[in-house]
């Protein structure tokens, strides 16, 4: 594997031939969301060459679990779902070798039986766990400080928590925030500056960041290889996001706008970083 960085944007060679993978090879990546957020989600992988599934059809979750490229599961996904539901899914996942992300949307916002639910799906192997500062920090056992699915909970608070999350649990971390911080079990540190403000204006743009990092796990050649495919969709994000938001008259206009950047997005000219 070749170094891995200490900060990555999408400028860094690593990056786009994360992107032209996703493209060449299509991945089917399954997902478990909130309805808030499932048309956001799938456009986002559509976007960038995926094939999504989302939802729990009668048989989807242990059928797609074991059959996708990939999965990622969204806690929220539970105002839609069962708990049942994400259970079959990740084990399903984990027993046909599947890399799966959680999403631990809301934890530690004080709804203790809502984040049993989550410590659950932790402990079920995630490849990785995606979510903002005030999440990482109630995952890895800090003080509940989320207002609702608001971080309240700085980035400096979480890095600490986050490094030993990923140390106890064997996951990747990313934490996403003004600069986004992609941390892995052996200590490796990749930082992906960039992003703009309006991605936090976007109902669903976090969650959608899940599925994006489930189809970049789908096609890595090897487990050596996440960490920098994980940071490289971070990177894209935040390329795309500060491109769409050059034309944007607000929200609105913004999260369209960012859907087509993704779509356009150069993923040619640039050496690979794997087979």
């Amino acid at each position: 594997m070749h170094d891995v960085p200490l900060s990555m944007d999408y400028d860094h060679p690593y990056c786009r031939p994360v992107l032209r993978r996703i493209r060449v090879q299509a991945p089917f990546v399954y997902g478990l969301t909130n309805y808030v957020a499932a048309s956001l989600s799938a456009n986002v992988l559509l976007a960038v060459g995926a094939a999504p599934a989302i939802g729990a059809a009668p048989g989807w979750p242990a059928g797609f679990g074991g059959q996708a490229a990939a999965i990622w599961v969204n806690a929220a996904g539970l105002i839609n779902c069962t708990a049942r539901d994400m259970m079959d899914a990740v084990d399903a996942a984990n027993a046909g070798h599947v890399p799966w992300v959680l999403d631990p949307v809301a934890m530690g916002a004080g709804v203790g039986e809502y984040d049993a639910i989550i410590r659950t799906l932790a402990s079920r192997l995630p490849a990785v766990v995606r979510g903002n500062a005030s999440e990482v920090v109630a995952l890895a056992g800090g003080a509940a400080t989320a207002r609702g699915v608001e971080a309240t909970a700085s980035i400096g608070q979480a890095v600490p928590m986050g490094q030993a999350l990923a140390r106890s649990r064997k996951v990747i971390v990313a934490i996403s925030g003004p600069e986004d911080h992609i941390l892995a079990p052996d200590g490796r540190h990749i930082i992906v500056p960039g992003g703009h403000p309006l991605l936090t204006r976007v109902t669903g743009a976090g969650c959608a960041l899940g599925g994006l990092v489930a189809a970049a796990l789908a096609t890595v050649p090897k487990e050596s290889d996440r960490l920098v495919a994980v940071a490289a969709v971070h990177a894209l994000y935040a390329r795309a996001a500060e491109i769409a938001a050059r034309d944007a008259g607000g929200p609105a206009s913004f999260a369209t706008g960012f859907v087509d950047v993704l779509s356009r997005l150069q993923d040619a000219c640039a050496p690979d970083i794997g087979n």
